[in-house]
């Protein structure tokens, strides 16, 4: 069984948010896919902020 590590997670949250905007992007949504792409690139730095932006983008589309 694979040990997971705060590396591994944080690159997983890249992953998620990289694959959630390349979903918008697929579906038309280029302010959502372009603010996504932003997060992964920040997720680097601030652990989780990919994640959040993506539920949060969610939850807007949700409640909309």
């Amino acid at each position: 069984m694979a040990n997971f590590n705060s590396n591994s997670m944080n690159t997983l949250s890249i992953v998620s948010t990289l694959v959630d905007a390349a979903m918008a992007f697929a579906r038309g949504r280029k302010k959502s896919g372009l603010l996504l792409v932003g997060a992964a690139a920040l997720s680097s730095r601030v652990p989780g902020l990919g994640t959040a932006v993506s539920l949060f983008l969610r939850l807007v589309r949700r409640f909309r």
